[in-house]
């Protein structure tokens, strides 16, 4: 696998910081996920959990009490043999437990040390705790969710800790790569806010470059017509078809050639100042027929169109299902178990989920051989409750 090479120290929590490691893991890094004997325990019944499993997959794991000298010179001895280490703490954290980059690093200058914070690594709120529908809701995203007039509305996953993992993923990926031409490591880090702000996208640059503030579209495309929702006579369907080609294909499709010729549908801006008008044409058209006479009437005349579906209706869905976008694999305590695939495919490499989350403490003696730490020793760190 592409990161069979590559040693990840997992000091993640919540789920942005397991997000990052996750997509490590699923290349085939040897991911070493560290928790503490006090959040395992009592809370070992979580780990049966769907979301616990989707996020702790294609790991080796050991419980450490990083609270101890003993458990830090722990982690400190597993950061000489990695090539990455990955926390999610809040900023201070680390410091105070003494395994920051300053102190990792000095022990292995090749360490690429990754961190992902609320509101970043310094400044005035530095210090404060973020979670993603605080990350939603301070960055703007909920004041352009949802429908008009009905107040913000967060989006229906964790976007902003999914948006950090994956950008600190990629930004571990960029170190790792440089550091085959310097030899050196260094921190990559970024916070929900950041890679929140990242994920605006145009809707940030409508403010940076043209000064205006957006606001909440509903179903529609924020400045593109008709791209957005509409209802059919037994659903919903998506339908874009904003300009050039499509916009033509589309009003023939429909069978409305006549709003190709009227000057408020003209062009892109006049369907935008027009768009209530415009919206209620259509719907009256697409009322009359299902959702799927108007997706093959409209794939014959290649205009972009899809199903509004549930979560079940969509796995259920003959090209999700030809993609094989799940794998099974076999749980201990479970059974059969099908999560998410890695859904990027190359050609000779392979990405894919291979063995089940581990119990918290399941490898254990097996990380702390291999680091030399013999048998007797394993017992006094056990018994101390320096490991569990």
């Amino acid at each position: 696998m592409p990161l069979s090479d590559i040693r990840v120290i997992d000091l993640t929590i919540a789920r942005a910081g397991p997000t990052a490691v996750r997509v490590l893991a699923d290349w085939g890094a040897d991911v070493i996920r560290v928790e503490s004997p006090v959040s395992t325990g009592s809370a070992d019944s979580g780990r049966l959990t769907s979301d616990f499993q989707n996020l702790h997959r294609n790991k080796r794991a050991l419980s450490i009490d990083l609270k101890t000298s003993p458990g830090r010179e722990l982690v400190v001895a597993l950061a000489r043999t990695a090539d990455v280490v990955v926390e999610n703490w809040r900023p201070p954290v680390k410091h105070k437990l003494r395994v920051g980059p300053e102190e990792l690093m000095a022990v292995n200058p090749r360490l690429i040390y990754a961190s992902i914070s609320g509101f970043g690594q310094d400044g005035p709120d530095a210090g404060r705790g973020g979670v993603d529908q605080i990350a939603q809701g301070r960055v703007g995203l909920m004041s352009i969710t949802g429908r008009k007039g009905q107040g913000p509305t967060r989006v229906g996953v964790p976007i902003s800790d999914l948006a950090a993992g994956i950008h600190l993923a990629t930004g571990i990926l960029a170190a790792l790569h440089e550091r085959s031409r310097s030899g050196k490591g260094q921190w990559v880090r970024t916070s929900l806010l950041e890679a929140m702000a990242a994920m605006l996208d145009f809707q940030a640059t409508r403010w940076t470059i043209d000064g205006e503030t957006p606001g909440q579209a509903g179903n529609d495309h924020p400045t593109l017509i008709p791209m957005g929702t509409f209802e059919s006579a037994d659903g919903h369907m998506n339908i874009a078809a904003p300009s050039g080609r499509i916009w033509v294909s589309f009003c023939r499709a429909i069978a409305r050639d006549d709003l190709l010729d009227d000057a408020d549908y003209s062009d892109p801006p006049a369907r935008s100042r027009n768009r209530d008008a415009l919206t209620s044409e259509i719907a009256a058209v697409l009322a009359t027929k299902t959702t799927n006479e108007w997706i093959a009437i409209l794939d014959q005349h290649g205009v972009p169109c899809g199903p509004v579906q549930t979560i079940s209706e969509a796995f259920q869905d003959e090209q999700i299902q030809h993609l094989g976008l799940t794998r099974t694999y076999e749980h201990p305590e479970l059974g059969h178990i099908d999560l998410i695939r890695n859904p990027v495919t190359m050609t000779r490499s392979v990405g894919t989920t291979a063995r089940p989350t581990p119990a918290a403490d399941e490898h254990t003696d097996e990380i702390l051989t291999e680091l030399g730490i013999d048998e007797a020793t394993i017992k006094d760190l056990r018994a101390t409750g320096v490991v569990r």
